[in-house]
This record gives C-alpha cells, structure tokens and sequence, in this order.
C-alpha cells in the first residue's frame, strides 16, 4: 500500500517564496522539481517500524524570522548554551531562519565560511551549487524530496585547503513556534589537509503545537581533510525528528561523527559515511537515551569504495519506560575496496520490562582481501554488577546510575567540548528521570 504524501506548499507558493527571498534562478529551480517528487515519492521504509503512522505531516509555514542585535536578546532557552560566546564563531537558527551569525575575524582572514546556507546560496554560488543535494539526494523518497523543497536558514561553512580551524564552529537551531516550517540544512565543505570541528544543537520551545523537523546534514572532506562534527538533538515530545547525515569522504580524509539522540519525541536518524577515497577513515559514535512512549529508528552506515579505507561504528543506546528502538549498523565493502577494514559495534540496555530495543548490525561484503566485524548485543542492567557495587556500600539507585554512565562512557568521553559533555551527562540525567 502507498501512503500518499501530504504537500505542505504548492508550486505557486513555493515559487513565490523563492522570489520573495531572491533566491538564484537554479535553486527555485530545484525546489520545484524536489516538490514534485515529493508528491509521488514513497516514504523511507524504517525496520519493523511504519513511519506512516508516526504523526510526520506538520512543517507549518515559512515565517520570517526577527533578527537578533546581540547575544543578550536570546530565548531564556538556549540562553545557556550560548553564555560565553561572545566572541567566537557562533550561528543561531531559530523556527524558519537564521537570527544570529558571528565568525571569529582570524578565521574570515584565513578564509573561512560560516554564515547562513540562504545567503550562502547567493554569495558563494558556485561553491553551494556544485555540492548541494549530491550528497543525500533530492529523489531517495519523500522525506528527502520535501526536505530540498522546504529547506531554510540553514548553514554554510567553506574551509580552504590547509587551513586549520583549532575552535569549535558551534550552531544552536531552535524551534519555538509550532506553525512556522523547521528544515535547517547544513552543507560542509573541507578543502585539501584542511581541519574543523562543528559542535551543534537542536533545541525546542515549550508550544503544545506539533512540528516536524526534516533536516539535512551534508559533509565534504576533500583529500587530506579532517571533520568532526558533534550534535546533540534534545528537542521536546511534541516533535518528531527525521534527519539524514551523510559525508562523502576523500583520499587519505577522516570523518568523525558525536551524535547525542535525547529527543523526547519520534526519531528517525540515518548517520551515514561513503569512504570513497584510497586511505579514507570514518569514526561514528552514536547515544541514545529513551523515554516515555517514544518510536526511536537509527541507522548508522559506512560504504567503503577507497582501499585501505577504514569505518568505526560504535552505537549506545539506553531505553526506559515504553520506549522502543531500532538500532541497525551497515557496513559495506564493494568490489576493488581491498585491504578495507570495517568494524562495527551495536548495544542497547533496558531498564524496563516494557522498554524494547533490537540491534542489528549488517555486514555486506563484496571483496576478499578485507577485514570485518560486528557485534550486538541487548540486556538489561546486569544485577551482579548492583549487588558487588552495593557491598561496597552504594546505594542501588548510585549503582544504576554508574553502571548506565559506564555504559555510555565510551560516547560521552569523545565529545570535543568540556561544556557540551557536562550538558550531554544533564539531559542523561533527566531522561533517565534522577
């Protein structure tokens, strides 16, 4: 059975729309062509789950967005992720654009990019041309269709060859009003040798409106480059999050993923690397604490083509309460990727006899002269390791906790900055209701 999709935009709209932001010809170009697949696209086929019954039709309108003179006029609720940043490199999305951008001066000197994907779109033309939608493609279904339709604000960072950016670039992207459209995409471009870390956060207001955010992450390390890119999603039950990341990974290049999933509503990730270049490295690290009643779907791939590429998957997931998860890891090695190394990791604690989790991890092989491996496994809090820790005289509700922080560590102790592990070990701390 197909399940028709419902457009939020018609053509007409959406042409206007284009217009009225000045966009270039070429992009409402391809806005119209991705809402018409959108229309006659499939939604994504998840394992053992039916996100046409998850409530994923509410993108609301476009709304211009009131510009912020400085830090001080932010919402009380991102006010403490954004203390102390006054002058480093810091963008801000809030509901349907950007409200804030700041780079460092050294960094624009060196030339740098790091404003908003919109503008990015008429200032560096070529440059968003030639990489926007090649990565996560228009025509996968329609969830990707709407989203290259519907995409706004947004983030745009260029690093020229051999520069290194020492200082995370960081970006806050908040959602507050249920009727306004959230579809942040987010473009990275790593020249040769160049290095950089992005560090952002998806956040939500308290509304009682439902929302759906479609965003879109998409990742260039040219030959040499080194990317790491953290992200934590803590936004609230009232949104359900459907986000594609995906990095196209060059000779001799690294791609790291941190990727914290707190979200108190449905989630769908796809976190996925394509090792195309010879020496190419991926390294994902995925966290996922659930709660409540939540439908939680996570996908973590790396397709190798380089030789000598190599991919690391490691996937921690806790669930609670009625929560239920779906943890798959792919890897594949096609043809001539020889002397390839694939490792992959998948482990799920629950902590309540209605909380569900399956992990699976996937290995497809097309080559002989390769390594591979994997590795899942699904429990619940080992009660030897309670009993041993409260005979050292600590009480039960200390000894779960430390077990679940054990559990996680190996995520938690890679996130790039002191602040953001304090934050990631507070929303663990609240989702696992202590």
């Amino acid at each position: 059975m197909t399940t028709q999709t419902i457009l939020p935009i018609n053509a007409e709209g959406l042409n206007q729309l284009s217009k009225q932001r000045q966009e270039p010809a070429w992009l409402t170009e391809n806005r119209l062509k991705a809402l018409e697949l959108a229309a006659n696209l499939e939604l994504p086929k998840l394992e053992k789950m039916r996100i046409e019954r998850w409530d994923i039709q509410n993108y609301g309108t476009a709304k211009e967005s009131t510009q912020l003179a400085s830090l001080a006029e932010v919402p009380a609720s991102i006010q403490e992720l954004v203390n102390g940043q006054e002058s480093g490199s810091l963008l801000i999305q809030r509901n349907s654009g950007v409200v804030y951008t700041k780079l460092a001066p050294e960094l624009a000197e060196k030339g740098v990019i790091f404003t908003d994907l919109q503008t990015a779109a008429k200032e560096h033309e070529e440059l968003v041309k030639a990489h926007l939608h090649t990565a996560v493609k228009a025509d996968e279904n329609s969830v990707t269709a709407l989203h290259a339709a519907l995409w706004n604000g947004g983030i745009f960072i260029y690093v020229p060859k051999n520069v290194e950016v020492s200082v995370p670039l960081q970006a806050v992207l908040l959602t507050d009003d249920g009727e306004a459209t959230f579809a942040p995409h987010i473009l990275i471009i790593a020249g040769e040798n160049s290095t950089v870390t992005y560090v952002d956060n998806y956040v939500s207001g308290d509304g009682d409106k439902a929302v759906t955010h479609n965003g879109v992450v998409e990742v260039f390390a040219k030959s040499g480059a080194k990317v790491r890119f953290a992200t934590i999603h803590q936004m609230g039950t009232k949104i359900t999050d459907l986000s594609y990341r995906r990095a196209i990974v060059g000779n001799d290049a690294s791609m790291e993923w941190i990727v914290g999933e707190m979200n108190d509503g449905d989630t769908m990730s796809d976190t996925y690397s394509v090792l195309q270049g010879n020496g190419s490295t991926s390294d994902s690290k995925i966290i996922a604490v659930g709660s409540g009643s939540q439908k939680l779907n996570y996908t973590t791939r790396a397709n190798h083509f380089g030789k000598s590429s190599e991919s690391q998957m490691i996937t921690r997931a806790v669930m609670r309460e009625e929560a239920q998860a779906i943890i798959n890891g792919i890897t594949k090695i096609e043809k001539g990727a020889t002397k390839s190394d694939g490792q992959q990791t998948e482990k799920v604690l629950m902590l309540s006899p209605k909380a569900r989790g399956d992990a699976n991890p996937i290995l497809l092989i097309d080559e002989d002269d390769v390594k591979a491996g994997h590795a899942a496994s699904v429990g619940q809090v080992n009660q030897e390791q309670i009993y041993y820790l409260m005979s050292r005289g600590i009480s039960r509700e200390v000894a779960e906790s430390l077990i679940i922080y054990g559990f996680l560590a190996p995520v938690v102790s890679q996130i790039p900055l002191e602040s953001l592990q304090k934050q990631l070990q507070a929303i663990v701390e609240r989702k696992l209701g202590q």
